[in-house]
C-alpha cells in the first residue's frame, strides 16, 4: 500500500484543487492559495487547460476515429478526464495513462474500474512507455502530453522526448499538447512558478510558444495553430469567459 504524505505538496493534488477537486490536503490548498495569490490566472489556467483536452480530445475520437489514446503525466483522474471523453464518443475505445507517481498510481486503481489501463514509467524513459503501454502500433494513436514537458529542465531534451514517442507512432496519429507560457503576464505567472519549485518536488518551467512550437517539428499543425487553449477550436457556445487567453498555448498536430 503506498504511504501518502499529506503534509508535503503534491503537482497533482494541487491541479485537482484548482480545478475545484476534492483530492488534496491542507498542504496542497495552501501552496495552491499562495500561487493563486501571485497569478489569480492559476485557476483560469487549469480550467481552459481541461476544456482543451476535452475539445481534443472529442474531435480525434468523433471527427478523425482514434480509438487509442496514451495520456502520459495524466495526474490524478477527476471529472471529464480523457477516458471519460473518449467513451462519451467512442464507448470501445483504449485509453492508457501513464504516470511514474505512487499517489497517482493509488489513487488511478481506486477510481478508474477497468474503464482505462494505468501504466507506471516515465516520461524521460519514452522507450520504456511505448513498450508497456500495449497498444496496436499499426492503428493511430492520440498521444496527449499536457502540462507535463515543463517539467522537463532541458528544451532539447523535451523536443527529443516528444520525436521519439511521435515517430513510433503510425502515420495518422496524432499530438495533443499544452503548457504554461511567459508571454501575457509572465512576470507574475513567473514568481508563482518560483513559488511552487520551492515548495514542491517536482520544478516546472515555463517556456515562449516559439519554444513548444519544437514539440511539433515534422508534423501537420491543425488550425487554428498553436494558440492560448481557451482559442483552440471554442464551442460556438462559447463565453467572454471561456474565451478569455491565459499564459498557457495548446496545439493538435497530426503524423502525415
Amino acid at each position: 500500500m503506498t504511504d501518502l504524505d499529506t503534509g508535503v505538496p503534491h503537482s497533482a493534488r494541487v491541479w485537482n484543487y484548482w480545478l475545484g477537486g476534492t483530492d488534496n490536503f491542507p498542504a496542497d490548498r495552501a501552496v495552491g492559495d499562495e500561487f493563486a495569490k501571485l497569478y489569480p490566472d492559476i485557476v483560469v489556467v487549469a480550467r481552459s487547460s481541461r476544456a482543451f483536452l476535452k475539445r481534443a480530445v472529442t474531435y480525434l475520437a468523433a471527427d478523425e476515429g482514434v480509438r487509442q489514446f496514451l495520456d502520459i503525466g495524466t495526474g490524478i483522474p477527476s471529472a471529464e478526464h480523457t477516458h471519460q471523453v473518449a467513451h462519451a464518443v467512442a464507448p470501445t475505445a483504449q485509453v492508457v495513462y501513464v504516470d511514474n507517481d505512487p499517489l497517482v498510481l493509488a489513487h488511478a486503481h481506486s477510481v478508474l474500474s477497468g474503464e482505462a489501463v494505468y501504466v507506471d514509467a516515465d516520461l524521460r524513459d519514452p522507450d520504456a512507455v511505448l513498450a508497456s503501454a500495449g497498444l496496436d502500433l499499426s492503428r493511430p494513436v492520440g498521444l496527449i502530453l499536457m502540462n507535463i514537458l515543463g517539467h522537463i529542465p532541458d528544451l532539447n531534451e523535451a523536443a527529443a522526448i516528444t520525436q521519439t514517442l511521435m515517430a513510433a507512432l503510425p502515420s495518422g496519429s496524432y499530438l495533443i499538447t499544452a503548457d504554461g507560457t511567459n508571454v501575457l503576464d509572465g512576470p507574475a505567472f513567473t514568481e508563482a512558478i518560483n513559488v511552487w519549485n520551492a515548495n514542491a518536488p517536482l520544478s516546472y518551467h515555463l517556456r515562449h510558444p516559439d519554444d513548444l512550437s519544437r514539440f511539433l517539428t515534422g508534423l501537420e499543425l491543425l488550425e487554428p495553430g498553436l494558440v492560448p487553449c481557451s482559442r483552440w477550436r471554442p464551442s460556438p457556445n462559447a463565453t467572454p469567459a471561456d474565451l478569455r487567453e491565459t499564459d498557457e498555448y495548446a496545439a493538435v498536430a497530426r503524423k502525415p
